[in-house]
């Protein structure tokens, strides 16, 4: 329960944070700030290793360097979940799961209402069916008491299995042209990791520099560099013996020091490049087209409808148990909550339409209301519950 405790308290002070990210992020890009912004996301920074060469923008480093720090991190809690948390029995997982399956599904098929027969933006529909467990945490931070800690547990396992979705669609979905040199270079450096894991190595040192080499032939195969994150996290063991022979978890140790910079650091700064939207240029016939409205409507309405609509029929049909102590007002206001998408979908966001201003970044703006249309509806239903 500490480390719950603890994961709670830190996500809900990063949601707070990235709050201020936004509001800076829009502030500097709808003011005389705006080029002094534009100009920071594409200072250019050049990595050179003898052949290797990586030459990006700040704005693609924070995306496909920093971002593969915040997969790490979910990866780990991912694998620490289902081995040994809230993910680990049929029972625990049984109303998470099936919430968040609803709440992948129904947004998508939002989406697709509006742009099934659009070949430029159907690509888009993986972006509303993202939770922002942050987000979410940090608006239940401001309700104090008045939201059951069960509650809380059952939004931060829906929205692991959330970002597990996203990690399985970008990799289906998301991915460009393959170089088989890269995929060979990159399935030898994760035979060596698992390697490592199966000879009970416990060092991260060793993990970090195969890892390394891992991110940088997934990054230049087509593949998207986040996902070596991922993989990585998966290779480090929950538990291994140590020098003195006692029992250390690796996993463990890592979770807990990756965790502060990236509720802290990385996400509020992958904010503050991705949420810059200049809405002076954007009219409401725009924010009316296909790709804003399946978005906004995807989150608000579709998330909240899946995740309550399919978690309902779960509990009538007996598959699964309302959280203990938790009304059905509550419930509902915890569903909308999940309407939060903002990082996974600014990310999935980069991903579907590789130009920012292909939909005149009505689609970033999209989010933006959605985020904040689910996040005022969620705290009113949940303020006007009853406290515990």
């Amino acid at each position: 329960m500490k480390i719950i405790e603890e994961f709670i308290r830190r996500e809900s002070s990063s949601g707070i944070l990235l709050m201020w990210a936004t509001f800076m992020a829009l502030l500097f890009s709808n003011t005389f700030m705006a080029p002094f912004y534009e100009s920071f996301l594409h200072i250019p920074v050049e990595i050179r290793i003898g052949a290797l060469h990586l030459d990006k923008t700040i704005h693609h480093w924070v995306n496909d360097g920093l971002m593969a720090i915040f997969f790490l991190l979910v990866g780990l809690e991912v694998k620490r979940e289902i081995l040994e948390g809230d993910l680990s029995s049929p029972a625990q997982v049984a109303l998470p799961g099936v919430a968040a399956l609803g709440g992948m599904a129904v947004p998508a098929l939002v989406y697709l209402a509006f742009n099934l027969d659009e070949t430029l933006s159907v690509d888009g529909w993986a972006i509303p069916t993202a939770t922002d467990i942050a987000f979410a945490l940090g608006i239940l931070s401001l309700l104090g008491n008045r939201v059951p800690v069960s509650l809380k547990i059952f939004l931060m396992a829906l929205a692991i299995l959330d970002d597990l979705g996203a990690i399985v669609i970008i990799a289906l979905f998301y991915t460009a042209e393959l170089s088989t040199l890269s995929i060979a270079v990159a399935g030898a450096a994760l035979t060596v990791l698992v390697i490592l894991n199966r000879l009970g190595v416990y060092k991260k040192a060793a993990y970090f520099i195969v890892g390394a080499i891992l991110w940088v032939s997934v990054l230049k195969s087509g593949v998207h560099a986040t996902l070596a994150g991922v993989a990585l996290a998966f290779t480090i063991p929950l538990k291994a013996r140590g020098e003195g022979g006692e029992m250390i978890s690796p996993l463990k140790e890592l979770e807990h020091d990756l965790h502060f910079w990236v509720a802290f650091f990385i996400l509020p700064l992958f904010a503050f490049v991705n949420a810059g939207v200049d809405v002076t240029g954007i009219s409401l016939e725009q924010m009316g087209g296909p790709v804003p409205m399946g978005i906004l409507l995807g989150l608000f309405l579709g998330k909240q409808l899946g995740v309550f609509g399919f978690s309902w029929v779960a509990i009538r049909l007996g598959m699964a148990k309302l959280p203990e102590g938790a009304s059905w007002r509550q419930f509902y206001g915890v569903s909308v909550l999940t309407g939060i998408g903002f990082t996974m979908s600014l990310f999935i966001a980069s991903l579907a339409f590789k130009d920012a201003s292909s939909f005149h970044y009505t689609d970033r703006l999209a989010i933006l209301a959605g985020s904040f249309l689910s996040g005022t509806l969620g705290y009113l239903v949940l303020r006007g519950g009853r406290a515990p």
